[in-house]
């Protein structure tokens, strides 16, 4: 296996990643460049690179997702790979291809292991000659109404369709019983046909009160596959989540083991390089099944580090080097563990809609154990173009307690206005005297999670919430049960605003 030695990195994206992934690289003493549009030219990951060139207006469709544009920077400044970051380009096999082409590494997996990956009938495909468990349903795209009646018959109500090119919660519904099904099928067909050009929807067995625990995996060129133990990512808002921990309260080290002998099955079906994300749906039973697998570095990566100490970014450059990896399966140990919070650009009085304005007051959470990955500062400006994301706060704690989840007031309260090293969570239009008007209750203790996680605001068919969507939903994912208990668990309960 032939080696590379990259010396230049282009980051493909913006942000607080961008930040996150120049700070690895620049620790390995590898030169960067950052490509940004008009609306963040005065970015803190601007400033940090070595070098930076903007690329376009502030739509993402005329500047970080044009491909040629980032091949003419990697050609003019001689860079020897990309990594993308997340969202954006990450998961696009063209852009890797296209890369390639050009003799620049892509810091990631390979093209045909992220169209594979990147569609789910061909995933859940490539992972069933491997012996990983699947949800019971179809094996392809449903061709008709008939057809979707019979198959919903075989494996019986309540199901879901799920777009086969989806994601987000995009082009999935809940069909509870028969007269439902007409209604159910041509809504996610359309919406599958609006948000990914591709109406294909396929159809699995609706998994009773669920939980979202995904599983790293880091696979290098030689074929040496590790599973970096599991995330759990149950709390989700708008099918997005929200509160991630590492690791998950409630797997036992055999079932740890087994959904983590499961993940590296799942790389291995795709011949797979680099770092990875296997995702699983746990029932109440211990049982699980493959959901999908994201052929890039999650935002909740740095739950993953902290109990691990490893350095993800850095592990993804020396793979695509085609380095080795430096240890086994046998050498990763839990230490601790680390709940991570994302903060968002939302207004709590507008159903929590995405916001823009002038970050006025920013007051970082400190300490011990304490990380903060963000890419804004105060004066700036948050643009209305992107994600609405703006930071994550991770906090853990070590074996000092045993490395058990954390519990006391410090981890109830992250989202408390003032205190010590509490997390601030402030809407941009109000001062802090008004925020605790709003009237939002704080569960963060271990216990059962209720009927749909999601305290009033429940999920109804359509993922939405019934009385106005809420804030949070402590939910398996978005194929979460509206009306039943998620099981036996210690995890985080947000609820109501």
């Amino acid at each position: 296996m032939k080696k590379r030695t990259i010396k230049k990195i282009l980051i493909a994206n913006r942000g607080e990643i961008a930040l996150r992934i120049m700070r690895s690289a620049k620790e390995m003493g590898i030169a960067t460049v950052a490509v940004y549009s008009e609306a963040d030219r005065n970015a803190p990951f601007v400033r940090a690179a070595d070098e930076a060139v903007c690329i376009g207006p502030p739509p993402s469709k005329e500047s970080y997702l044009v491909i040629d544009k980032l091949l003419k920077v990697c050609k003019d400044l001689k860079v020897d790979a990309v990594h993308p970051g997340y969202g954006f380009l990450s998961e696009n096999g063209d852009f890797a291809q296209a890369l390639e082409k050009a003799g620049v590494i892509f810091i990631g997996p390979s093209p045909e292991a992220m169209h594979i990956m990147g569609d789910k009938l061909s995933a859940k495909e490539a992972v069933k000659k491997h012996g990983v468990p699947l949800v019971p349903g179809t094996e392809g795209a449903v061709a008709d109404l008939k057809e979707a009646m019979a198959v919903a018959k075989t494996i019986s109500f309540p199901i879901l369709i799920k777009a086969a090119a989806g994601g987000g919660g995009k082009g999935m519904r809940i069909v509870e019983r028969e007269s439902e099904l007409k209604e159910g099928l041509e809504r996610a067909i359309s919406e599958a046909e609006n948000a990914f050009g591709d109406g294909s929807v396929f159809i699995e067995k609706f998994v009773e009160g669920p939980r979202h625990i995904e599983v790293q995996v880091l696979a290098d060129m030689q074929g040496n596959t590790v599973y970096v133990f599991e995330r759990e990512c149950s709390i989700q808002r708008r099918h997005q989540k929200v509160i991630e921990e590492a690791p998950s309260a409630v797997l036992t080290p055999a079932l740890r083991k087994k959904m983590g002998e499961a993940a590296v099955n799942v790389a291995k079906s795709v011949n797979y390089v680099g770092a990875g994300t296997v995702e699983f749906l746990l029932d109440a039973n211990g049982d699980f099944y493959f959901m999908e697998m994201n052929t890039r570095l999650q935002v909740e990566h740095p739950v993953t580090e902290m109990i691990s100490g490893l350095d993800l970014v850095k592990e993804q450059i020396k793979m695509a080097q085609g380095e080795k990896l430096s240890f086994k399966q046998e050498d990763l140990k839990i230490q601790g563990h680390a709940i991570e919070v994302r903060v968002y650009a939302e207004d709590p009085t507008n159903n929590f809609l995405p916001d823009i304005g002038t970050l006025t007051t920013g007051r970082l959470p400190q300490g011990p154990g304490v990380r903060v990955d963000d890419g804004f500062e105060e004066g700036m400006t948050i643009p209305i173009h992107y994600d609405p994301i703006d930071r994550q706060a991770d906090r853990t704690r070590g074996h000092a307690r045993g490395g058990h989840r954390p519990h006391g007031a410090r981890h109830r309260r992250l989202c408390h206005r003032r205190g010590g090293d509490h997390l601030a969570l402030l809407p941009l239009r109000d001062g802090p005297q008004q925020f605790p008007q709003r009237h939002v209750r704080y569960a963060f203790r271990s216990g059962p999670l209720p009927p749909g996680a999601a305290g009033r605001h429940r999920p109804g068919r359509d993922g939405r919430g019934r009385d106005g969507g809420g804030p949070l939903e402590g939910r398996g994912t978005a194929e979460a049960d509206p009306r039943r208990p998620s099981g036996p668990a210690a995890l985080p309960v947000v609820a109501e605003s």
